[in-house]
C-alpha cells in the first residue's frame, strides 16, 4: 500500500478515519520494526487527544490479533467462557471463580499477567501456591481444559505481539490512558486466546485504573462492542473499587481468602461478586445454574485442587508465612472508611508487588483488614495488620495506612456491581 507512517499520523492527527487497510499497514509495519518507536508514540498520542470509531477499534484490535498466533478450542467437548478484570486492590476474584465455573462443565481458558504498581497479579497470587508453574504450551492448555475444565496460566509471547509492543510503549509515552488502545488491548488478547463468551469486570474508584463511573462506562461500552463485532458473546460489570476487595490483600493472603470462598465462606463481597460473574459466564455459555450451590457443596473446591495438582501445585501445602507484623489501631472512635489505593500502595510497599517488569515479590507481603467499609470502631481497636519480610519497609506502609484510613461519620459502602452491560 502506498502509504507512509507521517501521513497516518497527520491523517489521524487531523480528526480523520482511518481504514481497515490503513491500520492493518501500520500495525504490521510496526510489529516487524519498519515502524519506528517515534512514529508509533505520535499515533499514539494522536488516538489519544481524538479517539477512534467503532469500526477502527474493530480493525485495530483485529490487526493486532493477525500479528502473531491464535487459538482454537472448537475441539473441546464442552463450551467455553472467560472473565477479565481490569484491576483492582484485593481483586481475587479469578481464583475461585475458574473451578467455579469449570465445576459446571464450561472451559475456562484464563490467561492472566503478573501485577506492576498497586494492582495485584492472577499469577503472582497462583506463584504462592508451592509447585504452581505459570507456563504452559498451547497443546498444554488445551489438554487441562479438555481434562480439567479450568487453567490458568502466561499469555505465550506469540499471542498478539504487537499488543505487548504497544503496551510497553505507551506506559513511557503518557498514552496508558486512551480508552480505544486499551480495549483493543484487552479484546486483542482474549480474542486470540479462543474463548468464544466473555464477562469484563471492569473497576471504577480510587484503587481502580478508572477513577469514575462515566470513564469506566466508556471503556464497558468499547469492550462489548468489540467482543459483539468479533462474535464473541459479551458481558461487562462496572464494580466499585473505592475500597478494597475482601479483607485480605496480597499473594499468599489472597489464595488463603479464595480458599475460604471455595469453602462456602469468606467475605460477602468477594463471594457476591465471584457467584454473580461466574452467573452470568454460564448464561453465555449456555448454562443455566445458582453458582453459589457449588460453592457450598464443595464441588467447586474439588476442582481447584484438581486445577492447581493439574499446574505442578500442591493445594493442601503450607503457604508462606511474613518474618515480620505490624498492628495498626484506632485512634478515636467512630465509623471507618478505607480507601482502596491507600491500602494498595501499602500492600506494594510491604513486597507484595514490583516497582518494575522483571522483579520478584514477596509471597506472604500483604494487609489484612480487620475493620471494613462503614464499620464502627473504638479507639484502641485492631484497624488492620500489615506483614512483611523486609521489616524496613513497615514505616512507610505504615504511613500509607494512616493516608488510607478516616475515622468519622457513617459512609455506606456502595454496590458492589454498580452497572451491568449485556
Amino acid at each position: 500500500m502506498a502509504v507512509s507512517a507521517v501521513e497516518l499520523i497527520v491523517k489521524k492527527r487531523d480528526k480523520h478515519e482511518l481504514s481497515n487497510q490503513e491500520i492493518q499497514w501500520l500495525i504490521e509495519n510496526y510489529t516487524t520494526g519498519q515502524i519506528t518507536d517515534e512514529q508509533m508514540s505520535s499515533m499514539a498520542m494522536a488516538i489519544l487527544l481524538n479517539g477512534m470509531s467503532r469500526d477502527e477499534v474493530r480493525f485495530l484490535t483485529q490487526a493486532m490479533i493477525e500479528s502473531g498466533e491464535t487459538m482454537n478450542f472448537s475441539g473441546l467437548d464442552k463450551p467455553t467462557a472467560d472473565k477479565h478484570s481490569t484491576g483492582g486492590v484485593g481483586d481475587k476474584i479469578t481464583l475461585p471463580l475458574a473451578p467455579l465455573v469449570a465445576s459446571y462443565g464450561v472451559a475456562v481458558p484464563q490467561l492472566s499477567g503478573r501485577g506492576l504498581g498497586h494492582t495485584g497479579g492472577t499469577l503472582d497470587k497462583f506463584e504462592a501456591i508451592p509447585g504452581w508453574q505459570a507456563s504452559l504450551s498451547n497443546q498444554q492448555i488445551f489438554d487441562q481444559l479438555k481434562t480439567v475444565g479450568a487453567v490458568v496460566c502466561a499469555a505465550g509471547d506469540g499471542l498478539a505481539p504487537a499488543d505487548k509492543k504497544l503496551y510497553a510503549l505507551r506506559d513511557v509515552t503518557g498514552t496508558v490512558e486512551a480508552t480505544p488502545l486499551i480495549a483493543s488491548s484487552i479484546m486483542s488478547k482474549k480474542i486470540a486466546e479462543g474463548t468464544k463468551a466473555l464477562v469484563l469486570d471492569v473497576k471504577v474508584g480510587s484503587g481502580a485504573f478508572m477513577k469514575d463511573l462515566e470513564q469506566a462506562d466508556k471503556l464497558a461500552n468499547t469492550l462489548v462492542e468489540i467482543g459483539r463485532d468479533s462474535s464473541v458473546a459479551t458481558s461487562a460489570f462496572l464494580t466499585d473499587m473505592s475500597t478494597p476487595l475482601g479483607k485480605k490483600i496480597g499473594n499468599a493472603l489472597e489464595v488463603e481468602e479464595s480458599l475460604e470462598v471455595l469453602a462456602g465462606g469468606g467475605p460477602a463481597d468477594v463471594v457476591e461478586l465471584t457467584v454473580e460473574i461466574a452467573r452470568e459466564m454460564l448464561k453465555l455459555a449456555g448454562v443455566e445454574a445458582d453458582p453459589s450451590e457449588n460453592l457450598k457443596n464443595g464441588k467447586a473446591m474439588d476442582k481447584w485442587v484438581e486445577m492447581v495438582a493439574a499446574q505442578g501445585g500442591d493445594a493442601h501445602a503450607p503457604l508462606d508465612k511474613a518474618k515480620h507484623s505490624e498492628s495498626v489501631v484506632a485512634e478515636t472512635d467512630g465509623y471507618l472508611n478505607i480507601d482502596a489505593l491507600g491500602v494498595g500502595m501499602a500492600s506494594w510497599r510491604l513486597g507484595a508487588g514490583r516497582e518494575k517488569q522483571g522483579a520478584e515479590v514477596q509471597n506472604a507481603a500483604g494487609v489484612v483488614l480487620n475493620k471494613t467499609q462503614g464499620e464502627w470502631v473504638s479507639k484502641g481497636e485492631l484497624i488492620c495488620e500489615l506483614f512483611t519480610d523486609a521489616e524496613q519497609k513497615i514505616e512507610g506502609a505504615t504511613m500509607d495506612i494512616a493516608q488510607a484510613v478516616e475515622i468519622g461519620e457513617k459512609i455506606e459502602r456502595k454496590p458492589i456491581i454498580l452497572k451491568e452491560m449485556r
